[in-house]
């Protein structure tokens, strides 16, 4: 059958691949210019099961009011009128419990180690190369009260099976010695070995090219501009270069798919939230980590690409805007130069920032919906680029009409 992705992507590229896969005909439609590059341009570079603590837990709303009206706040409301903002909140807030947060967190977990298993075999299978580093990511903490929060996430996340340790301040510096020169006290932090790091964009055209090779139609510099339905199926995406048709559609659009499922009486609580990220050229220099690291006291990361350090942090919700706040890039800069002062020169920083589809409980949305032939991908959050290969052969098994791999019990749109 033809199946018509909307969004290139890493998660709408990802998921036609294993359609191609299952045998079918894929058509992928994107705006831009080319595959990845909009969220997955520059992010974070990194593949974090660890990662995957929901945003929403007890401690919380007492860190927002905190941060409330700091430019500096690592989590950022820019205050004004927006019901979407204020729907989602409220689901958000009645996920800040213990209980739920357990809940939730083991969702992303069983997808983010999944699909870090995918891309292995992936990136093996198809010999693709896109600086990754499979060196582990080490969590590194400043204060005792950070080193608790992370104690706990630990024990949490090795009873669902993630092989994840604690280590002293000792092995922090011996797992990354470019700490050692760091201008912040290290006191401890955790280290999962099998978690990785590489460039989305790349991994995602190198994949769209893979895909082009096995019969995938890319429709680029198409924007897309509503959904036809027609007696309970989807008939057509509209577009600005005239409808595209297909027997199954998936949507893949991260940030932008509530606006384009709404009129079709899907309500997907999915809010977009900004990060920043900045990219310093390494070479000439000898301070830059070769480990992928978080930082939790900022709630950045570090990832080497090649000669390149990317480093991302901040959340900021601010609706569907771009514009980045100076003082805010300012911020992730200096804090980098903290952490490695002799990574590189700021004089080659690049600024960029994405919007995050975040969901309340922070675990994807892959699911079939009320319309027979419609399909959703989306809502990862901070991790699509940690989940995109394991969303992507589940929805394209789901799609097929294929028992996934993996369940994907609690990752409904029905949970809303």
């Amino acid at each position: 059958m033809h199946v018509v992705v909307m969004g290139a992507g890493v998660i709408g590229t990802t998921a036609a691949w294993y359609l191609l896969e299952n045998g079918h005909q894929v058509t992928v439609i994107d705006r831009q210019h080319a595959a990845g590059q909009e969220t997955s341009f520059a992010n974070g570079g990194q593949i974090s099961a660890c990662h995957a603590t929901p945003w929403a837990n007890e401690h919380t709303p007492a860190q927002i009011l905190k941060w409330l009206g700091r430019e500096e706040a690592p989590l950022l409301f820019r205050m004004r009128w927006d019901p979407q903002l204020f729907s989602w909140g409220l689901r958000f807030l009645r996920n800040c419990t213990d209980k739920r947060a357990r809940v939730n967190l083991e969702k992303a977990l069983r997808v983010a180690t999944y699909s870090r298993a995918c891309l292995k075999d992936l990136r093996s299978s198809l010999g693709l190369e896109y600086d990754h580093l499979e060196q582990g990511i080490l969590h590194v903490c400043r204060n005792e009260d950070e080193l608790a929060t992370v104690e706990k996430a630990t024990r949490q996340m090795q009873e669902f099976g993630l092989n994840r340790r604690m280590v002293s301040a000792t092995e922090c510096l011996e797992i990354e010695p470019a700490l050692r020169d760091s201008n912040a006290k290290i006191i401890g932090g955790s280290f999962t070995p099998d978690d990785e790091s590489g460039d989305a964009r790349k991994f995602t055209e190198l994949l769209a090219d893979r895909c082009r090779a096995r019969g995938a139609i890319f429709r680029l510099d198409t924007t897309i501009t509503g959904l036809k339905q027609d007696q309970g199926r989807i008939a057509a995406v509209s577009t600005d270069q005239g409808d595209i048709s297909g027997d199954r559609y998936l949507m893949c659009l991260g940030s932008y798919s509530p606006l384009l499922l709404k009129p079709l009486g899907i309500h997907l609580p999915v809010y977009p939230c900004k990060g920043y990220s900045i990219s310093i050229d390494t070479t000439g220099h000898n301070g830059a980590p070769r480990v992928a690291l978080i930082d939790d006291s900022v709630k950045m990361v570090y990832s080497r690409l090649g000669n390149r350090l990317r480093v991302a942090g901040t959340a900021e919700l601010d609706g569907y805007n771009l514009r980045m706040s100076e003082r805010r890039q300012k911020i992730i800069a200096d804090k980098a130069f903290e952490l490695f002062p002799n990574s590189g020169d700021r004089s080659t920083i690049e600024f960029w920032s994405g919007l995050r589809p975040v969901t309340p409980d922070s675990a994807p949305v892959i699911s079939d919906t009320k319309y027979d032939n419609l399909y959703l991908n989306t809502g990862h959050g901070t991790l699509g680029w940690t989940m995109s290969c394991g969303s992507g052969k589940a929805v394209a098994d789901l799609i097929d009409g294929r028992k996934p791999d993996i369940s994907l019990l609690g990752l409904g749109i029905d949970r809303f």
